[in-house]
This record gives C-alpha cells, sequence and structure tokens, in this order.
C-alpha cells in the first residue's frame, strides 16, 4: 500500500501491489463502465465544485466555468459518484491505477490523497513532469512491472478509482493532504526528515 520516497523514506515498498494476480483485462475497455454509488466515508474537505472532463495527458484541466457555477458538491462521495466513465485519457488511467493498486481499500479521502501526491510530484520539478511518468518511475511504486502498469480487474474498486482520478485531475474536491509529496504505513518512518501533512486510514502523508 506504500511506495518509495525517494530516498527520502527507508524501506518503503508498497504492500498492495505484491503478489496480486488479477484476470487481465484491456483499461481501455473500461471507458463505459457506470461509477459506482457514493460511499459513506468522513469528510473533511470543504465544498468544492465540478468542472470538465480530463482532457488527453493534463494534470489540470480547462475548468467549465458555468458548470462549476451551476452544481455543487456536499460530499467528497457525492463528488466521486457524479463521475461518468467516459473515454479515459493516458494520465487518468495511470492515477486511477495507482489509486486502485495502493489504496483500493482505503477510503475515498485516502484515495484522493494518493491521487493527490502523484499530481504533487509531477508538478514539484523533482519528479517526472507528467502523472504516467511519476507513476512509473522506476523504484517508486512496486506494482510497476517492467514500466508498465499491470492489467486490472474490471470491478466495482477500480471504476471507483477512475472516479476519484477524476476528481482529482479535475481539482474538484481538496484533499487533507495537500501539497503531500509521500506516502507510507504507520509503521514505517521516514530515513531523513520529512514534515507530517495527514495521516488517513492506514497511510500516513507527507511533504
Amino acid at each position: 500500500m506504500t511506495f518509495s520516497l525517494a530516498g527520502l523514506l527507508g524501506n518503503s515498498a508498497p504492500g498492495h501491489a505484491t503478489g496480486i494476480d488479477r484476470p487481465a483485462v484491456n483499461l481501455t475497455a473500461l471507458a463505459n463502465l457506470n461509477v459506482l454509488s457514493p460511499q459513506n466515508v468522513p469528510q473533511t474537505a470543504p465544498v468544492a465544485t465540478s468542472v470538465a472532463p480530463v482532457e488527453q495527458n493534463s494534470v489540470e484541466p480547462a475548468v467549465d466555468t458555468a458548470k462549476s457555477e451551476a452544481e455543487e458538491f456536499d460530499t467528497l462521495a457525492q463528488a466521486v459518484a457524479a463521475q461518468d466513465s467516459a473515454a479515459a485519457s493516458d494520465a487518468l488511467q495511470c492515477l486511477a491505477g495507482a489509486i486502485y493498486f495502493e489504496s483500493k481499500g482505503e477510503p475515498l479521502t485516502g484515495q484522493l490523497a494518493v491521487a493527490e501526491v502523484i499530481i504533487n510530484r509531477a508538478k514539484s520539478g523533482r519528479f517526472p513532469a507528467d502523472v504516467c511518468g511519476v507513476v512509473k518511475q522506476r523504484g517508486q511504486f512496486s506494482f510497476v512491472r517492467g514500466g508498465e502498469i499491470p492489467s486490472i480487474n474490471a470491478g466495482t474498486a477500480y471504476r471507483t478509482a477512475i472516479a476519484v482520478a477524476k476528481v482529482a485531475l479535475a481539482s474538484a474536491w481538496n484533499s487533507p493532504a495537500d501539497k503531500a509529496l509521500y506516502f507510507n504505513t504507520p509503521d514505517r518512518r521516514p530515513s531523513v526528515r520529512a514534515v507530517k501533512v495527514a495521516s488517513i486510514g492506514n497511510h500516513v502523508f507527507y511533504r
């Protein structure tokens, strides 16, 4: 469930990715799946507005101002449920894959925080400059095999991951782990100084 902290977090290999054996499914074949119903999870972030669908290979898609002004969400679960499963960009597929393998058993706030870590890295100038580059960077996520994300079982957990990825890429909800660049399990301490940002579910987030 965790990943290497790029030299800052020692002995931190993600746990959920190792040893997973799932039926092979083409990621792009999941484009027409429906997003699951809202989940009952704790909400800590302020209300934010929905925005336009994610553009191809874009970390931050353009905001549809008219739509965002007309529709507001009271909870993160509502924001997630409002996302459709239209054709996925490469960035969306990569982000959804990371959410799925790293945090599919976590609350929605924890899944969103994992997504935010990846997006923050892409913006930081200290990691690859795009979402897929961050996810596939060597030594960072143990679920990545040979520079590729494994095939994923087309179930509810992945549909949720797609929806959370869309919320994150569209900045449609504020993450409680804002500005975090790393995450790990509570029993693993950073090898060098890192500032704790939040503790959500089974992960601790740092910057």
